[in-house]
């Protein structure tokens, strides 16, 4: 039994202290403590030995096929269990069976383990795995070198697995993959262009086609940890229609080319091939090409329906939703055929602008002549697919997109008599589905990373849809276990992760979300060692912020990237931010509580009574102060948001503030951009500052205020593309996790009612609320069953009915104004 957890692997990855300190005898036996009560059977391997292609294990984006053909074992469960870098997709009997692995830290893999006994056939089976190994840094996936560690095993025996001399698997390089591309984008690794020749997948179909294989080479041990999380969903869909046809034109002269960093930047910091070495470069093709499209169709599509061709034309399909998964299709030429498959998540002037979102939204086959089924080894995001084909020409149908999301609990039900509160309901679902397969994403699509910030809002959805705190735990998990964080100063966390950022760039009021964030996980989950385990790695957070600390104990000249929202706001940061340093007195104050030290909660206080005087000038709240001939000058820059940091933590309260609350309240919003109110206080954005105007209106109880502006806010989103954005405009991404909380958690909470479900203590709190609408009810997950919630108003009463599982009580605040009737 190899690459279990044990004292040993965990003295040996712990040698010293986050960093370079010395671990306190205390801190190293919370990390055993810790990492003890990982289950260890679900990271463990009885015989595989992690392997691959001998001395290519660093190459850059290399493919590499692995095979392996098994007996089934009769009537016993039969499980695949299976790790690797960078990523693989799986394939039992030439079905999809699996992508992952799903993501841990440095040096540590998580496990996947698959019960595959109702999927085998009688007799022979094929399990084949494609593994690409990318070996470049990105805010996806780590540079690691690649390997794959795979077993099957039923009643305890191994019936095949890697590095195997009985049951091996067979090792082979899968060249289609055209190697030398650029990458996707500056956060994600390499675009997908492909060389295909019939037959190309043969090898992972039938057990009698040979193989050209090669040698493999057992790598170095691996430290292993449980997947612990659900597995995606892989659901197929399929397009709703055709918007239009075209025709397209190549040899447009294109005077400034848009050359992404990640074309051009490639070097010691940023890892790729250089342009000079790529064998093809398909932005730049593409932006040689002029589309004009036909009249609008808007047909229904019909998969088994042939699209036909040729060269110089192309289609547009329309999924309906944004989606995220992996794009197929069946297709078949005569000729040799140069075929891209290109998509976004909005039309732009009718069309499909690959570039939008300053990622390369493109998949390329050069194709001989033949019949090909094709998928995306990545995954993509979209609403509209524009198939068009340069040279030669071809037949597509059975177009798809097949589904990477993570599950939803089936008990989550959400119904209100405004049926505009269900569409947003169901974008919010579909946002966060979209945005946590296995980390907190800030988007499925551009970036795919795990950003600090993001999730402290994302979490919160987690429990609400699924019932349960498994992603969340393994998201904290990733920021505690390495031992320490390369290319960032001692004591700072990087600012999404798990990633790799070798510019050594960090936004360093994003670790302060971290910190508040785990004082909410912990009232979530009562993982109480998990937050034990990270006191020291905080606590060496705070001593980095010191170095920053004025004499009026503010910080000031914050090093990196300091970033409040996507608005003006992040021009006001230069040298003391008040914005960051109200967020700082929060995450001072939550350290205080989560580890019993006083200090910390007066030292909070105090730097909130200096924001206070220094940061308010009797009308708002001012963004910044700046250091001139010694002194520290506050300017005259304000911003919605900045108001809405000095409210959300505590720094102001409307009964403190009475005016300026009354102001926010009654003259901001989302009609501020036809009124111009208070036109020297620059307006807030999607993320984070109107999230943040929600969470205070709901605070205050002013729900119905709260849903019209929900409403207002991000409803035109809905109807564009059916998920939520990362911006009020759709000029970025159109998918972004952090906006599930307005379409979910904001609904669950100030429409519905339950305003908190604690799973911990086992208490429902309701909250009735003066709202106009006249019915709701719906049903949320928890880990010992549905809580569930209905009312109605009739005759002057608020009738409503709640279910909870045993042992829970619910609290009701009726805030109304009706009389109610418990049915």
């Amino acid at each position: 039994m190899q690459n279990k957890i044990t004292p040993e692997t965990r003295t040996k990855t712990f040698p010293h202290s986050f960093g370079c300190m010395i671990f306190t005898a205390l801190t190293l036996l919370a990390l055993f403590a810790y990492t003890g009560c990982i289950k260890q059977s679900d990271a463990e391997f009885l015989s595989a030995k992690p392997i691959w292609s001998g001395g290519r294990e660093t190459e850059k984006n290399i493919t590499v096929g692995f095979r392996a053909v098994f007996e089934k074992p009769g009537n016993t469960k039969v499980t695949l269990r299976a790790t690797g870098s960078t990523l693989y997709r799986v394939w039992l009997n030439d079905k999809f069976l699996a992508h992952g692995p799903a993501r841990g830290p440095h040096d540590w893999f998580r496990v996947d383990e698959i019960d595959l006994t109702s999927q085998l056939q009688s007799g022979k089976n094929m399990i084949a795995f494609e593994v690409a190994g990318y070996n470049v840094n990105s805010y996806y996936l780590l540079n690691q070198p690649s390997f794959l560690q795979a077993e099957i095993i039923a009643n305890g025996k191994v019936l095949v697995s890697t590095g195997s001399e009985s049951s091996p698997f067979t090792c082979t390089i899968l060249k289609e993959r055209i190697q030398k591309v650029q990458r996707y984008s500056f956060q994600r690794p390499f675009t997908e262009m492909y060389r295909l020749s019939p037959g190309y997948d043969r090898w992972r179909k039938d057990t009698t086609v040979p193989l050209e294989a090669v040698k493999c080479a057992v790598q170095p041990e691996k430290t292993l940890l449980p997947r612990r999380i659900s597995f995606s969903e892989f659901t197929v869909r399929q397009p709703l229609q055709i918007v239009a046809t075209g025709n397209i034109t190549t040899g447009k002269k294109v005077e400034k080319p848009w050359k992404d960093r990640s074309l051009t930047a490639i070097g010691p910091k940023l890892g790729g091939y250089p342009e000079k070495e790529l064998e093809t470069i398909q932005s730049l093709e593409l932006q040689t090409i002029t589309t004009t499209l036909d009249t609008p169709i808007n047909q229904p599509y019909v998969p088994s329906n042939i699209l036909p061709l040729k060269t110089g034309t192309c289609q547009i399909l329309d999924f309906g939703t944004n989606l995220t998964g992996f794009v197929g299709a069946r297709i078949e030429c005569q000729n040799k055929t140069r075929l891209f498959f290109t998509f976004d998540e909005i039309l732009s002037d009718g069309d499909v602008n690959f570039r939008r979102l300053s990622c390369v939204n493109t998949i390329g086959y050069e194709l001989e002549p033949g019949i090909y089924e094709v998928e995306s080894f990545e995954p993509y995001t979209l609403r509209y697919l524009k198939p068009l084909v340069l040279e030669g020409e071809c037949k597509i149908s059975n177009l798809y997109l097949r589904e990477y999301v993570s599950p939803i609990a089936p008990a989550v039900r959400f119904s209100a008599g405004d049926e505009r509160l269900n569409r947003l309901f169901a974008a919010g679902i579909e946002t966060f589905r979209q945005n946590a397969v296995d980390i907190f994403m800030d988007c499925p699509s551009r970036e795919r990373a795990g950003w600090l910030c993001d999730s402290f809002f994302t979490s919160r959805v987690a429990l609400d849809l699924q019932g349960n705190t498994r992603i969340e735990r393994n998201f904290i998990e990733n920021f505690l276990l390495p031992e320490k964080f390369e290319h960032l100063p001692e004591g700072m966390l990087p600012m999404c992760y798990p990633a790799d950022h070798d510019d050594g760039v960090f936004i360093p009021n994003w670790a302060l979300w971290f910190v508040v964030e785990l004082e909410e996980y912990l009232a979530r989950s009562g993982d109480r060692e998990t937050v034990k385990a990270l006191e020291p790695r905080l606590l060496k957070l705070m001593d980095y912020f010191k170095r920053f600390n004025n004499s009026d104990g503010l910080l000031e000249k914050l090093e990196s990237w300091v970033f409040v929202e996507w608005s003006k706001a992040n021009s006001f940061t230069k040298d003391v931010n008040y914005p960051s340093n109200m967020l700082y007195t929060s995450a001072l104050a939550a350290m205080g509580r989560m580890y019993n030290r006083p200090d910390l909660l007066a030292e909070a206080d105090k730097i909130r009574e200096t924001i206070l005087k220094q940061s308010f000038n009797g009308e708002f709240f001012v963004d910044n102060a700046l250091r001139k001939d010694g002194q520290l000058q506050v300017t005259s820059n304000r911003t919605e948001v900045c108001q809405y940091f000095a409210f959300f933590f505590n720094i102001a309260t409307p009964e403190s503030h009475p005016k300026l609350w009354q102001t926010l309240v009654k003259d901001f919003g989302p009609q501020r951009k036809q009124t111009k109110a208070f036109p020297e206080v620059h307006p807030a954005n999607a993320f984070i500052g109107n999230t943040l105007r929600l969470e205070l209106l709901s605070r205050a109880g002013l729900c119905q205020q709260l849903l019209d502006e929900s409403i207002a806010y991000q409803l035109y989103m809905v109807e564009r593309t059916g998920t939520l954005w990362e911006n009020d405009g759709a000029y970025a991404s159109c998918n972004h996790g952090f906006a599930s909380h307005g379409g979910v958690h904001v609904l669950y909470r100030d429409v519905l009612g339950l305003t908190k479900v604690d799973t911990v203590n086992k208490v429902v709190y309701i909250r009735f609320t003066d709202l106009q609408l006249n019915e709701c009810n719906g049903c949320m997950p928890t880990p010992d069953g549905p809580v569930e919630l209905s009312w109605r108003k009739t005759d002057g009463k608020l009738q409503y009915h709640t279910k909870a599982p045993a042992g829970y009580t619910i609290t009701v605040d009726n805030r109304s104004k009706l009389e109610l009737v418990k049915q």
